[in-house]
């Protein structure tokens, strides 16, 4: 996507997008229903929400809270399962004018691996690994486990021949090492973050603010939690590419993202308050390529400077 003389286009391992903006799963429904209210036209891809390899509930009500300047949410991907995903949703994505990402859940690496060809058969453009979903039933995280990670990746690898973005989780303990196992597995990038894990409590009903307590913490707090995971991951393994997610609101949040080398961002809480705010934040990334004279990304990917 060019403007002027300013290239916002990138690339991000085998996939070339037209802007760095990609629109976070669980923010913007199945895209579909979203493309209302939303204009694509300023993003490189919109990632629908997850989908298991049968119909899940999710949890019961209260599911989302406000916490101060983020978010709360214990929605527990509630989902209607890949194969009414195919049939309601699949045929509408060609509608939609952004390439459109599936995103997969499941219980274990074969459920994973099923919603991938699944997803492949509805025609989506890649397929992001939700590894790190933190408020399923049982409390288990693949992403916080080298091994289980790349056994979840390896599956999906091996069910669908569509680039293959790892959702990874900022509680991990050592994420670098995580993103090199899902690399070695056959991912081809790595969203660096999903929420982090959070809770609150009503001081007057004197009940937790979600049904399961705890949930994930989304939206401004999270970016520096997620930043840093970026930077780990870029500063220990520069070959693998990322896209950064988490408290992203403006342009100069893209610009650090990209710094600290992210290829790409995702922008996802935002749109709860703010529709179409993909657009507004390309305009404030071009201002200040045009400002300091960048010409094209690659500029920026990475280019912080140590003191």
């Amino acid at each position: 996507m060019r403007r002027g003389s300013a290239d916002v286009s990138t690339r991000l391992g085998p996939v070339e997008l037209r802007s760095p903006i990609i629109a976070a799963a669980g923010t913007v429904g199945s895209v579909v229903d979203f493309s209302g209210a939303a204009d694509f036209r300023a993003y490189g891809a919109a990632v629908a929400k997850s989908v298991s390899p049968e119909p899940w509930a999710g949890r019961p009500a209260p599911r989302l809270s406000s916490v101060g300047t983020g978010m709360l949410n214990g929605i527990g991907i509630q989902n209607p399962g890949i194969d009414a995903w195919k049939r309601d949703v699949g045929p509408k994505l060609c509608d939609v004018p952004v390439p459109v990402w599936g995103s997969a859940v499941g219980r274990d690496a074969g459920g994973f691996a099923e919603v991938a060809a699944g997803l492949e058969e509805a025609a989506v453009a890649a397929v992001e690994v939700n590894l790190s979903c933190p408020n399923l039933d049982d409390g288990h995280l693949f992403a916080l486990d080298a091994a289980s990670a790349a056994m979840v990746v390896d599956a999906v690898r091996a069910a669908t021949d569509l680039p293959i973005g790892a959702k990874l989780s900022p509680n991990a303990v050592d994420i670098a090492a995580i993103a090199a196992a899902v690399r070695d597995a056959g991912a081809d990038w790595v969203v660096l973050t999903n929420t982090v894990w959070g809770a609150g409590i009503d001081v007057e009903t004197r009940r937790p603010k979600l049904s399961g307590v705890v949930g994930g913490y989304s939206g401004i707090p999270l970016k520096p939690i997620a930043l840093r995971c970026v930077w780990e991951v870029a500063q220990a393994h520069p070959d693998i590419p990322i896209l950064g997610c988490g408290g992203v609101r403006c342009g100069d949040d893209v610009v650090e993202y990209l710094l600290a080398g992210a290829s790409a961002v995702a922008v996802g809480t935002a749109h709860f308050a703010e529709p179409r705010v993909g657009k507004r934040i390309v305009k404030e990334l071009e201002r200040y390529m045009a400002k300091h004279g960048i010409a094209s990304l690659d500029e920026l990917v990475g280019a912080a400077e140590s003191w």
